[in-house]
């Protein structure tokens, strides 16, 4: 074992009675230290199981460590199943000590709290869950009580994790000692007694009764401790490998995940929800269609037949024979936020490359590639590297990604990123900050670029124009306004319309008209304001950038005047903002009846526009996405023709449909369904550029590997 881990052998215990609590403020505490420095943490690395599941239930559990601090940075895990926000996690956070629960099936969570003992003293810890009680005990008394009800019927089965967390800044930097899983709720005279002392009983006795796991220095084999209760539970401190979540097996048909986000309380339901498995509107490509084999390569935000995890899938659409093949499922992205949706790009000689994204940094992200060129079987995990400071360091986490693959020149990638440091400006407000990074390999990859970071951050769409040996990449982009007076501040009130292109692979910056921009965009009434929206208290909701033969851009949006569901936030108009050589035009497209409605918009070489959009009213009318429409446009978005209502008399809304790269006319586009207003099963689509649409298999044919789509219209 690595020397962040050292063994500590059989510890004589001492135990101290009748000392009062020197943590808590509460007189006459009965508790005793560890005589001995357990196991240790040097910040760096943890331990995870090598089990999938820790069986305990949401409304009968407790966790309970020893825990001894060496410093008291932002965030460090003691132990966790999940990211820090789902399932459960007991760690210090910000100056308090959490036992964090997850309340429902998306992304509700609470947690009781306490201020953070001393650093460098033992402290003891005991966090119980009775499905409506949440306490946390310190040095074995109740310190805090949160009153809640864990909706959740169980967890998601996680690897347990044990000093750390999914990426590199919460890992503990400290001890723990006598580490415990229960699956019951211990009583306030027992925790009182765990906080005696340490290797109290683990295979006899009342403290025994309902022990799931143990660990402790008191047993340690290669360095790992021993779990006590069960040793078939081994622990690894391969965490940061990634080898364990692949999955490469292959799935029994389409299903997509249903999600939804910020409950609205009002017949609506949400501020957006349902069949999200190719959203959000941030993340591109979703297809690829490769000539050389005739094939379109998609990817896709999948669940299990129960819907309660996010799988990142692939398939393919064989053009030569009409039929799609079995999906395979690469990882489990281990929540159910679709902000986790995967991506995808192609190398120049095949290799499938997806890109498996967070919401945030509270969990981990992933690059993994095909073994094989143009291959589905198997993926293996890449181990990226970016520079930072000038050294190269993992790269772990990204959200929002748009990868573009040049031929001969690498990869280019659009991202967000909630790392202020990348600005270096202690004053900056952005939460989400668009930025740029390339890689000629995939594997290492540039530092990160940040782009804009105005006020409380941004929103991005990007695209990359190629034309012989010459190409440039562009980005639009909205902004989080910081107007405190007329309550207009952050992420729900985004608005204003940028635009920044380079045609030096990143290096350097411009308006599309060649006036230079320094970078990271700062003020938002810079060079690069196409649109100035926030005058009109507008929100603007950014679809697409696309690209005209000439290189011109041409960006695809929304503007609404809230961000809640309901007519009170239209009307949702959407526009196209085109530049022809001298300004942009900016023409009014249609309406629909939600912020998150969606269109992809595609330029053809003769100079044809046609649009796929959700702007028809749905059965669940006013919530996210509705009936799918093809339109045309012959003189640059001047007039519309529709020609196709492609969906009619659907069940559930529609939602996201999305234009491959170099799409094919037989895939043209590629989305989900499913309900507005309640968790359902979700399905996915696709058409062609007649607007035929064809649904995918949600039970693969036995023992087949490539089966018919089915029509549906």
């Amino acid at each position: 074992m690595i020397s962040k881990f050292q063994m500590f052998k059989t510890l004589i215990i001492s135990f101290t009675l009748a000392i009062s609590c020197l943590f808590c403020g509460i007189p006459g505490t009965l508790y005793a230290e560890p005589d001995g420095k357990g196991i240790l943490f040097d910040g760096n690395a943890g331990f995870q199981t090598s089990a999938k599941e820790v069986s305990i239930a949401p409304n009968a559990f407790s966790v309970c460590a020893w825990v001894l601090l060496n410093e008291n940075k932002d965030s460090q895990i003691f132990l966790t199943s999940g990211a820090p926000n789902r399932d459960w996690t007991l760690y210090a956070y910000k100056g308090r000590i959490r036992f964090l629960i997850q309340t429902d099936e998306m992304s509700g969570y609470g947690h009781a709290n306490i201020p953070l003992p001393e650093t460098g003293k033992w402290f003891h810890l005991v966090g119980t869950c009775d499905g409506e009680n949440v306490r946390l005990y310190l040095n074995g008394k109740e310190a805090a009580h949160w009153k809640t009800r864990v909706r959740r019927t169980r967890f998601s089965a996680r690897h347990l994790k044990i000093g750390a967390c999914s990426d590199y800044d919460r890992n503990l930097n400290g001890a723990l000692e006598d580490v415990r899983v229960y699956s019951r709720v211990l009583t306030a005279e027992e925790a009182a007694k765990l906080a005696e002392g340490p290797f109290a009983e683990t295979k006899d006795g009342p403290l025994a009764a309902g022990l799931t796991a143990c660990w402790s220095s008191e047993r340690m084999e290669s360095g790992n401790p021993v779990c006590l209760v069960n040793p078939e539970i081994k622990l690894t401190d391969a965490i940061y490998s990634g080898d364990d979540i692949l999955i490469n097996e292959k799935d029994t048909g389409f299903r997509s995940i249903w999600y939804f986000n910020q409950a609205s309380g009002d017949q609506y339901g949400y501020k957006y929800s349902g069949g999200l498995g190719t959203y959000p509107a941030n993340h591109y490509p979703f297809g690829v269609y490769r000539p050389e084999v005739n094939k379109t390569f998609i990817c896709f935000g999948g669940t299990d037949p129960a819907g309660k995890t996010l799988l990142h899938e692939v398939s393919y659409f064989d053009h030569a024979s009409g039929k799609i093949a079995r999906p395979t499922i690469i990882l489990d992205k281990q929540t159910e936020d679709a902000h986790d949706n995967p991506v995808m790009t192609m190398d120049d000689a095949g290799h499938i490359w997806i890109f498996s994204t967070s919401h945030g940094t509270s969990r981990p992200s992933y690059v993994t590639r095909s073994v094989r060129p143009y291959d589905i079987s198997e993926f293996e995990l890449v181990k990226t590297l970016k520079m930072e400071n000038g050294k190269e360091i993992p790269m772990t986490n990204f959200s929002y990604v748009q990868v573009f693959n040049v031929k001969g020149e690498g990869m280019f990638v659009f991202f967000t990123t909630y790392d202020r440091s990348v600005l270096n400006d202690p004053n900056s407000r952005a939460d989400r900050i668009v930025s740029f990074m390339k890689s000629k390999d995939g594997v290492r990859w540039s530092e990160w670029k940040p782009l804009a970071a105005m006020e409380h951050g941004h929103y991005q769409n990007a695209a990359v124009w190629k034309n012989g040996n010459s190409f440039k990449i562009g980005t639009s982009f909205n902004y989080h306004p910081h107007n405190t007076k007329e309550g207009r501040v952050g992420l729900n009130w985004r608005t204003n319309l940028y635009y920044a292109e380079s045609n030096d692979g990143g290096e350097t910056w411009r308006t599309v008209d060649g006036k230079p921009v320094k970078t990271p965009m700062l003020d938002e009434k810079g060079p690069a304001l196409v649109h100035d929206y926030e005058a009109k208290k507008k929100n603007v909701y950014i679809l697409d950038l696309v690209y005209d033969e000439n290189g011109y851009p041409i960006i695809f949006y929304i503007t609404s005047n809230g961000w809640q569901s309901g007519p009170e936030a239209g009307p949702r108009e959407w526009f196209t903002c085109a530049w022809n050589g001298k300004e942009w035009e900016i023409r009014k497209f249609t309406e629909s009846d939600n912020n998150y409605d969606f269109g992809s918009l595609y330029v053809e070489k003769d100079g044809t526009w046609r649009v796929t959009a959700t702007d028809g009213y749905g059965p669940q009318r006013f919530n996210t996405g509705g009936e799918v429409s093809l339109w045309t446009s012959s003189n640059r978005g001047a007039d519309w023709k529709k020609v196709r209502q492609m969906t009619e008399n659907s069940p559930k809304n529609h939602c996201y449909p999305r234009r491959p790269i170099d799409w094919h006319e037989d895939f043209f586009a590629f989305w989900a369904d499913g309900h507005g207003r309640m968790p359902s099963d979700a399905d996915l689509f696709f058409s062609n550029i007649h607007g035929d649409v064809f649904k995918l298999p949600r039970q693969m044919p036995e023992g087949e590997e490539m089966a018919v789509p089915i029509p549906m219209n």
